[in-house]
C-alpha cells in the first residue's frame, strides 16, 4: 500500500530551523521527523513512500539520494569510482520523490499524485511533521470496514503547559503537559480511496477545507479515534519536547 506524506509546507514557525531545510527534516534525536513519520508505517509492514516535495525539496531528495552511503561503511576506489557498502543498514523502503510545487495547497499537493494512485486503490496520507503511536493496522482496518472514501484519525490535541487541579488555593493534583481531555482535532493518518480526487480543483485546494468539508456533508468522511500519544512539531518548544522524549528513551511513537 502507497504512503503519501504532505512535505512542502514553509514551517514559519521553526523559521531558526526551516530558513536552511524544509520542516520535515528538522531534526529529532539526530533523525529529521520525516524519517520517525515513516519509521511508524514501517511497523506495520508499509514500505511504499510518495512524498510530496515544495518548499526546499531538494533538501529531501539529496538525504535519500545519499541516505544509503551515510548509513553503511563504504570502500571507494578512486580509480574507477566503484563503492563498496560493508555493512548496509539501509530500510528496504521505496520511496518516490515528487515536485509538487512551491506554493501549492495541501489539496493540491495530493492531485498532482492523481496519475500515479488512482489505480492502486486505498491509499495513506499523513503530514511530514507529525508522530503518533496511532495503530495503522487498526486505522486500515476500520476504514476498510466503513466503506467510505476518506477516514481521518482524531486525536486530542496535547496541552502546551502544566494542568492544575486547585481547591481552595490548594493544588491537589499537577499534570506536565497531559492530554487535553475534551475535542477531538485533525491528527492527521488519513486513509483515502481514489474517489478522494473527485473533491479537489486544483493547486489551490486545501485539503483540510473544501474537499473534507463536503466528503462530511455527505456522509463519506469517518473518524478513528486514536485517544493515545499524538504530538506535531510547529515550534520550537515541540522540536525540544519530542528531543527530550527520545533522549530519555521513551518516546512514545518509537513503539
Amino acid at each position: 500500500m502507497k504512503v503519501v506524506i504532505l512535505c512542502g509546507g514553509l514551517g514559519t514557525r521553526l523559521a531558526e530551523e526551516t530558513q536552511v531545510k524544509p520542516k520535515p527534516m528538522v531534526e529529532v534525536g539526530g533523525r529529521p521527523i520525516l524519517w520517525h513519520v515513516m519509521k511508524i508505517y514501517e511497523r506495520h509492514g508499509m514500505h511504499d513512500f510518495m512524498l510530496a516535495l515544495g518548499y526546499k525539496g531538494e533538501v529531501i531528495k539529496d538525504y535519500f539520494l545519499n541516505y544509503h552511503a551515510r548509513q553503511s561503511n563504504l570502500t571507494v576506489h578512486l580509480k574507477t569510482g566503484k563503492v563498496d557498502y560493508s555493512n548496509p543498514t539501509a530500510e528496504d523502503w521505496n520511496v518516490s520523490l515528487i515536485d509538487t510545487g512551491a506554493t501549492t495547497m495541501t489539496g493540491g499537493r495530493l492531485l498532482r499524485l492523481k496519475s500515479q494512485l488512482e489505480g492502486s486503490g486505498t491509499f495513506m496520507l499523513t503530514y511530514g511533521d507529525g508522530v503518533s503511536n496511532v495503530d495503522v493496522t487498526a486505522l486500515l482496518a476500520f476504514h476498510r470496514s466503513h466503506g467510505r472514501i476518506a477516514t481521518v484519525s482524531a486525536v486530542r490535541p496535547p496541552v502546551r503547559f502544566g494542568e492544575l487541579s486547585i481547591e481552595a488555593n490548594c493544588v491537589t493534583s499537577f499534570q506536565e503537559k497531559p492530554q487535553a481531555g475534551e475535542g477531538w482535532i485533525n491528527g492527521g493518518f488519513f486513509v483515502f480511496e481514489p474517489g478522494i480526487f473527485d473533491f479537489i480543483e486544483d493547486d489551490t485546494t486545501m485539503l483540510e477545507r473544501a474537499p473534507l468539508e463536503q466528503l462530511a456533508r455527505q456522509g463519506e468522511l469517518m473518524a478513528y479515534h486514536h485517544p493515545g500519544y499524538w504530538q506535531c512539531m510547529d515550534t520550537v518548544r515541540d522540536k525540544q519536547h519530542l528531543e527530550e522524549l527520545w533522549a530519555a528513551g521513551i518516546a512514545p511513537w518509537k513503539d
